[in-house]
């Protein structure tokens, strides 16, 4: 049924290094940039209200960077097509961040 909402989880990693290590961006900031670009992404399909359930997890480490997101919203657009977009635009917006 079209209407029923859908629960997608979409995963991206990469690795994700600077040759210049002194402008480097934080932790903090470069699981900010993620978040914001994944949440962006979800948003710019769907309006807020029709979102049931978004979770966008993000972690650094050691130059790793994985995201997932799960969301659980109305099957137009597809929910596993725009997560799986959400989690990429993220690697990109830390690709840009760290200027690659």
């Amino acid at each position: 049924m079209a209407d029923e909402p859908s629960d997608e989880l979409s995963d991206e990693s990469r690795d994700v290094t600077s040759e210049a290590a002194g402008d480097e961006p934080s932790d903090e900031e470069v699981v900010r940039t993620a978040a914001e670009a994944a949440e962006g992404v979800v948003f710019a399909n769907y309006d807020q209200s029709a979102v049931t359930d978004l979770d966008v997890t993000v972690t650094f480490d050691d130059g790793v960077l994985d995201v997932d997101v799960y969301l659980n919203a109305p099957d137009d657009p597809d929910p596993d097509a725009v997560a799986r977009e959400a989690a990429e635009t993220a690697g990109e917006a830390v690709d840009e961040l760290f200027g690659a």
